[in-house]
């Protein structure tokens, strides 16, 4: 598919890659390139054949953030401001989805960059990339809800830290705190994190991924006794379903296992 709105999507052996393609603005992010990045979610997230979906950027950046020109509205047009608190799905549109998201940063990810990146499930970042909320230095606030996410993601230290300075980090330091999962040499960078979206869309149950995404989001915001109780009774659902017979099968055939596609009404995490 093509990028005249800013973002490419092409998938392949049950991996979706969206890009953000705009490498002349650094992917500096537009309202309808937004709205396009979310429609394609929407898209590999119900499409029975995609099992995982990678996004990272091209030429040299993730994504610079918002589009100066969209930031310049939003200060001086109070429609604009008012329209861009009560849009119809939110940023965090990435966590709610029933396949994982895995980011593959290539370059700067910096404000709403930023906020792409940690709205995902696991991060792979060139050795060139670097890491910005710089929030406070343009005046701002610590948007779309980080403020809640980022010290359950690295740690409240090391998130008032990012937040309160809005420094910049590189790849190495994201690392030691956890902000990403691998660092890879840049050519390395697309193709270790496809392969490894490859593997698991070729050895995981659809609808296990799904469950244990609910899972994990659901669960980081309740204590432990509930989410034991949670995970007893999706256990008990998942015994009667025949992804269990298959694994078991696969596994003692010493085969790749044939699980069938999974794709669940979409219900909004609140």
């Amino acid at each position: 598919m093509g990028a005249s709105d800013g973002i490419a999507y092409s998938k392949a052996q049950g991996v979706a890659t969206i890009v953000f393609d705009r490498p002349e603005r650094r992917n500096a992010v537009t309202l309808e390139m937004q709205q396009a990045y979310f429609s394609r979610l929407l898209e590999a997230d119900s499409d029975p054949e995609v099992r995982i979906i990678v996004v990272t950027g091209a030429g040299d950046a993730f994504c610079a953030g918002a589009d100066f020109n969209r930031l310049d509205t939003l200060v001086s047009d109070p429609r604009a401001r008012a329209a861009s608190t009560q849009e119809a799905l939110p940023r965090y549109l990435p966590l709610t989805l029933s396949r994982p998201v895995i980011a593959a940063v290539n370059g700067p990810a910096v404000g709403l960059g930023f906020v792409y990146a940690v709205f995902t499930d696991v991060r792979f970042a060139a050795t060139s990339a670097v890491f910005s909320a710089p929030f406070a230095r343009l005046g701002l606030v610590a948007e779309f809800g980080l403020s809640w996410f980022l010290p359950r993601l690295i740690g409240l230290g090391n998130a008032s830290d990012l937040l309160l300075s809005g420094r910049t980090i590189d790849a190495a330091e994201a690392a030691r705190m956890g902000l990403v999962q691998r660092v890879v040499g840049n050519d390395e960078l697309l193709e270790t994190a496809t392969s490894y979206a490859r593997e698991i869309a070729g050895r995981c149950s659809p609808r296990s991924l799904a469950i244990i995404r609910e899972q994990i989001f659901h669960d980081f915001e309740d204590g432990f006794r509930p989410a034991f109780e949670r995970s007893l009774s999706y256990m008990g659902h998942a015994l009667e379903e025949p992804d269990v017979v298959e694994g078991i099968r696969a596994l003692r055939e010493r085969r790749p296992p044939a699980f069938s596609p999974y794709v669940p009404e979409r219900v909004a995490r609140d």
